[in-house]
């Protein structure tokens, strides 16, 4: 059992929060290990209640001028009021985050996969229950009466089936019951002699006849009865069973999803099982492999995960947890993010509620981008193209909102958005008006391209980059004090500030995220259509706006304003730090500006560290940019305070026995951010320099890492002794020079890099 790719459990899980995922970015489930009843919760990316919808409303723009007019002449509390009534969405919106039944729908559990063991009860011996990062498979074992019971999940892409495999050290000790089954929405269950099919039809929020689905349930035995009955499957005797569960909707595109379920499981039992995981595990090391993280193992480090949780929380030495969670972090991007499907969500994949927390949906303000922060840096730019692609589907919508609420050409989102193309401001001016996330998106279009340079993706992409500029070119307004161009109407996300006669507001002109997002998408557009040798014109439209944005400005307590007037914050430590991202995800904010360096940590000083997971993990990257891999380390051990169902505390963060980051309730974004952070206290690659070992921990004096990516394509190996890298490894897809600093090196370093070759560098 390895300590940096294993994690363990000696009871079954009690909660959904302790279960193990598996997933091949389609499909998933969580594995609670029980003894008499196994439960597989079953999700399929693409099952979400809901449908398109008309969310704009199209005289919007006529409303445009007079909020203007007021946040113009500082009447914001006046112009807030307008927007409540004229400028957000039509209808129900999200439902206020509760949207299951309306037409914004919510993303859903598709049931679940019930075994009940007859005469299994009583005491067990041995019990261990494993998800295994390195083989994609979650495992169950355990001793009754001299029989060793072992169950194996893992969820195959290339099969596109989850695979749950029973066997017994004796023969024909396996005898259950099978049931698939959800609790509503369900239009029939049909067994047959070797398979059990679920259909349902979601609710679309208007009649009611939203998206098809189905699930399948096959049995594969080896010896033994299997036989229907009750809603389910009867096996008897048997001595190993595989259990092939498939899943469709008619989002996904099968015409008939019980059919194309029934031609997947079918096509799946034609394999033997061992062939089945071989050709499994191969695909999943595909990627996973490539990058390996080694960091010193202590006693803390053989304990079951959630003590080892717990004994780190409490100040164990156990740098092996570091790589641990990194690697928990991609194999979670692995299993919920594959080319073709959906994006993560704010759950990934894994949700057992028919309302899922805020929907499970994407927030534009954020979170969606934290689930691809460690993509590139991970070496699993594949599947970052959920999202890239994903995005594209935006552009229409996203037009005819630009059109209807600022009369303005391109396209916008707001705060969030679902798989039926939702861009409309959200219901509530309060967080539903910020107006960057479009543009937010269009980073990942350029990271991409950052980290894999090609010409012709950068092609295909630069349109939709183009769009969102294009819209801020028609949308910016100047304000009257400097003639600075700023966004109207909008908010820091979901932040307030107080008003001279101390009242809360949140609609403002231009808070400084969209000002460093707007001078980040215009400043890769221009670099963009340089490149493609394009549009000159228009080069010289976005030179000319980014003279004209208003700068950083450092408030009255010597942190970087948050907004354009140095308004007091109505929560001092608000989870978001809007006002940092021009030092993460964005560059604008380095070593190189020691002033804005200065005010970024007095700003984060001012938050503070505690916080939800997500927040957490961002403050983790803030303080890696900065250097400080000290502080960011405390951020780390405080990210991993042990959470239970038990003591969540709303606002307080955590993780969950199986390391699930608890927002709370469980949230995807902050394992998501928290892995990118890791790997940036031991690389970053932004300002064209490439930088070695930035923030290393003194708590991590010793390791060794293969196979992290940076910007420019090239893929790095560090050695470390005594906290000081000894040596490195770069290898290039194309040849060029980098700029190359090691932490406490002396300098900086000009390294020549041939197309394909490994360079080894002794330091």
């Amino acid at each position: 059992m390895s300590s940096t790719s294993t994690l363990w459990f000696d009871r079954p899980a009690e909660l959904f929060f302790a279960s193990c995922p598996v997933g091949n970015g389609r499909l998933g489930a969580m594995l609670f290990g029980g003894v008499e009843r196994e439960r597989l919760a079953l999700n399929e990316i693409s099952l979400w209640s809901g449908g398109p919808q008309e969310a704009d409303q199209p005289d919007a723009h006529r409303a445009l001028p007079e909020i203007r007019r007021l946040l113009l002449e500082g009447r914001n509390a006046e112009a807030e009021a307008l927007v409540n009534r004229h400028f957000v969405c039509a209808g129900k919106g999200s439902g206020g985050g509760n949207g299951a039944d309306v037409p914004f729908g919510c993303y859903q559990t598709l049931g679940d996969l019930i075994l009940e063991f007859s005469g299994h009860d009583g005491a067990v011996a041995d019990y261990r229950r494993e998800l295994d990062l390195a083989t994609a498979t979650a495992r169950v074992a355990y001793v009754r009466q001299g029989v060793t019971f072992r169950r194996e999940l893992l969820a195959s892409h290339p099969a596109q089936v989850l695979a749950l495999r029973l066997e017994a050290s004796a023969p024909r000790q396996l005898t259950f019951t099978l049931r698939l089954g959800r609790r509503e929405r369900v239009t029939g269950v049909q067994a047959t002699a070797e398979a059990v099919t679920l259909e349902g039809r979601m609710n679309n929020g208007t009649d009611g006849r939203g998206m098809r689905f189905a699930a399948t349930a096959r049995v594969v035995l080896e010896d033994g009865e299997v036989a229907p009955g009750d809603a389910g499957l009867q096996v008897r005797g048997a001595s190993a069973v595989t259990i092939l569960i498939a899943a469709a909707t008619d989002f996904a595109g099968a015409a008939d999803p019980a059919v194309t379920c029934a031609r997947t499981a079918a096509a799946a039992a034609a394999t033997p099982y061992a062939q089945l995981r071989q050709v499994h595990v191969a695909d999943h090391q595909r990627l996973f492999n490539r990058v390996v993280w080694d960091l010193p193992a202590t006693a803390n480090s053989a304990l079951p995960t959630p003590q080892r949780l717990a004994g780190f929380h409490a100040g164990a030495a156990d740098p092996a947890l570091a790589a641990l969670y990194f690697q928990f972090g991609r194999y979670l991007l692995i299993a919920s993010s594959r080319p073709g499907g959906l994006p993560a969500n704010l759950q990934g994949l894994w949700a057992e509620e028919y309302q899922t927390p805020w929907n499970g949906d994407y927030h534009l303000d954020i979170n969606v981008q934290m689930n691809y922060w460690p993509a590139e840096v991970a070496n699993l730019a594949e599947c970052h193209e959920p999202l890239l692609d994903f995005i594209a589907t935006l552009v229409a919508p996203g037009g005819r909102t630009a059109r209807a609420y600022y009369n303005a050409r391109g396209w916008v989102a707001h705060a969030i958005t679902n798989p039926w193309g939702f861009t409309s401001p959200g219901e509530h001016a309060s967080w539903g008006s910020t107006c960057v996330g479009g543009a937010w998106l269009c980073g990942h279009l350029w990271e991409h391209y950052a980290f894999n340079p090609d010409r012709d993706y950068l092609a295909r992409v630069y349109p939709v980059m183009k769009g969102a500029a294009e819209f801020y070119l028609d949308m910016l307004v100047e304000e009257p004090a400097h003639g600075w161009l700023v966004t109207a109407p909008s908010n820091s996300p979901e932040n307030g500030f107080l008003l001279p006669d101390g009242q809360e507001a949140h609609t403002c002109l231009g808070p400084m995220i969209d000002i460093q997002i707007v001078r980040e998408l215009c400043g890769h557009c221009v670099r963009a259509a340089e490149i493609l040798g394009v549009d000159p014109e228009f080069r010289r439209q976005l030179a000319g706006v980014l003279k004209r944005l208003p700068p950083h400005q450092v408030g009255r307590h010597g942190q970087l304003q948050e907004w354009l007037e140095d308004y007091p914050e109505a929560d001092p430590h608000h989870r978001h730090v809007s006002p940092l991202y021009g030092l993460y995800p964005g560059d604008q904010i380095t070593a190189k500006t020691p002033d804005l360096f200065a005010a970024a940590r007095t700003t984060l000083e001012r938050r503070g560290d505690d916080g939800t997971g997500w927040s957490m993990a961002w403050k983790l990257l803030f303080w890696a940019r900065l250097g400080d891999g000290d502080h960011a380390h405390d951020l780390f051990r405080q990210l991993l305070r042990p959470v239970t169902e038990q003591n969540i505390v709303m606002g307080g963060g955590g993780s969950y026995p199986n390391l699930f980051d608890a927002h709370p309730p469980f949230q995807i974004d902050g394992n998501f951010g928290a892995a990118a952070g890791l790997a940036e206290l031991l690389l970053q690659s932004h300002g064209d320099e490439l930088h070695l070992l930035p923030a290393l921990p003194a708590a991590w004096p010793d390791g060794a890492v293969r196979g992290l990516r940076a910007r420019s394509g090239v893929e790095v190996d560090i050695v470390w002794r005594q906290g000081r890298a000894t040596a490195a490894v770069l290898r290039a897809a194309t040849a060029g020079t980098v700029t190359l600093r090691v932490q406490g090196g002396g300098g900086l370093r000009r390294i020549t890099l041939a197309a394909g070759a490994a360079q080894t560098i002794e330091l």
